[in-house]
């Protein structure tokens, strides 16, 4: 029986110490990818797409042996890293592609004014960090509605990011607030809607304040994924992938053709990171993921 992971959990639970996290058996079930024949190189990949995967998927490998079967696997980015990892994954030439820290709440968020001094700081240190190490988006997060009103919400959002954006244009570095699904995974959640979170980049209107489409979420809440992504690519600056239902692996078990959702992005121009974002439910972690990347090189 498959174990459920929480995100908010795993994302405040991840071990960073290289040596404190002994995998002992578990580690042998996750081999690395030169273990296997069969492993693509990323001299095998078609290069359309950028690969990542998301750091708390895979909260019980170190972030050593991540970044390295990352690295194996072909791919060239690794997404919600925090400070401290960011030195691991450059060491196997892994980029961050999407950093965060422990300021980004997906409960607490932007929409709520009264928590908007409490946010900044720490994100401008987040975007200065982020800056001095080449990295290119930071995670935010509207928060949970809590009785706030879908205008409100976006005005508090535009106000509380006003600050941050106009410091990461200054720093290079792009705000992404992530679409996350409010029915089964984040109930409450504010930016649940494309065209919510499209009506916020509008009217933030910066080339430093974009969306990370997230499919699994927004197959959920929308579906017509790829008629979405076509009509909205210039407010999209990361994508992430799950399996629909249960957000485990992207393959036949679930009912998204990632082929063809992939070929659309490819297809509008994109050059940024897509990032597998599945709960894996094989012992071997490693070769579900070495499947999504398959899967997704189109």
């Amino acid at each position: 029986m498959k174990r459920k992971i929480n995100r908010r959990k795993a994302l405040g639970n991840i071990v960073l110490t290289t040596g404190a996290l002994s995998l002992g058996a578990s580690l042998n079930s996750c081999a690395t990818p030169s273990e296997e024949n069969s492993t693509p190189t990323s001299t095998a990949l078609k290069g359309n797409i950028r690969h990542s995967a998301c750091r708390w998927c895979y909260s019980d490998i170190s972030m050593e042996d991540l970044a390295k079967g990352a690295k194996e696997i072909g791919l060239s980015g690794l997404d919600l890293l925090k400070p401290e990892e960011w030195a691991i994954a450059k060491k196997y030439g892994i980029e961050c592609s999407l950093a965060t820290d422990d300021c980004a709440n997906l409960t607490e968020g932007f929409n709520n004014a009264s928590l908007h001094e409490k946010l900044h700081q720490p994100y401008i240190e987040l975007i200065d960090k982020a800056s001095e190490a080449g990295i290119k988006n930071v995670i935010v997060f509207s928060g949970n509605r809590n009785g706030i009103s879908e205008v409100e919400g976006l005005e508090n959002c535009a106000v509380g990011l006003d600050k941050l954006v106009k410091h990461a244009e200054k720093k290079n570095v792009t705000l992404v607030m992530e679409l996350l699904n409010s029915k089964v995974d984040h109930k409450d959640y504010q930016c649940d809607f494309t065209p919510w979170g499209v009506g916020l980049v509008k009217k933030i209107s910066s080339p430093n304040f974009k969306l990370l489409y997230d499919i699994y979420h927004m197959q959920i809440m929308e579906g017509d994924v790829i008629r979405t992504i076509r009509d909205n690519q210039n407010y999209i600056a990361h994508y992430h992938t799950g399996g629909v239902p249960g957000r485990n692996e992207i393959n036949d078990t679930q009912e998204l053709y990632y082929p063809a959702i992939m070929k659309a992005i490819v297809e509008t121009g994109y050059k940024g990171f897509v990032a597998q974002e599945f709960i894996p439910t094989r012992d071997d972690k490693f070769e579900s993921l070495r499947e999504s990347i398959r899967i997704c090189d189109v």
